[in-house]
């Protein structure tokens, strides 16, 4: 699967909570000052943290590099949810957060792309969850 000793992709709903860090709104800060984004970025990425971090302290949760999350790509339930799942299965995975590659309309929390699995390209990457057990007493 895609966890390891605890580590995993984070569900689509987990990177957007975490993305938005107590915000409402379409983006944590001004673009400029918290992503890279076409048209900035000089077509490449750029080291994790050169950016504000959003009021987790959570670098880069918008451009630079699109991030794999866990979902497989489908569309949204009608049904209100707390952390909803994606599909079980599926072609294309569901990444978040946009790129370098994308111009500004794109950069934003909510906004989605699905890709195939096994792409590999220069402005995809991830951003690993951890979940942590306890120990029953």
């Amino acid at each position: 699967g895609l966890s390891c000793d605890g580590y995993r992709l984070p569900t689509e709903a987990e990177w957007e909570y975490a993305a938005r860090a107590g915000t409402s709104g379409p983006l944590y800060g001004e673009l400029d000052r918290i992503a890279w984004s076409f048209d900035d970025a000089g077509n490449r990425t750029h080291p994790v943290g050169t950016k504000q971090p959003n009021a987790w302290g959570l670098h880069d949760m918008i451009g630079n590099v699109w991030e794999w999350t866990g979902d497989w790509d489908g569309p949204y339930s009608s049904d209100a949810k707390t952390d909803p799942l994606g599909p079980s299965r599926g072609l294309n995975r569901i990444c978040r957060g946009c790129s370098w590659y994308y111009t500004i309309s794109y950069c934003r929390a909510s906004f989605r792309m699905s890709s195939g699995a096994m792409v590999r390209l220069a402005n995809i990457g991830f951003r690993p969850a951890r979940t942590l057990f306890t120990q029953p007493q």
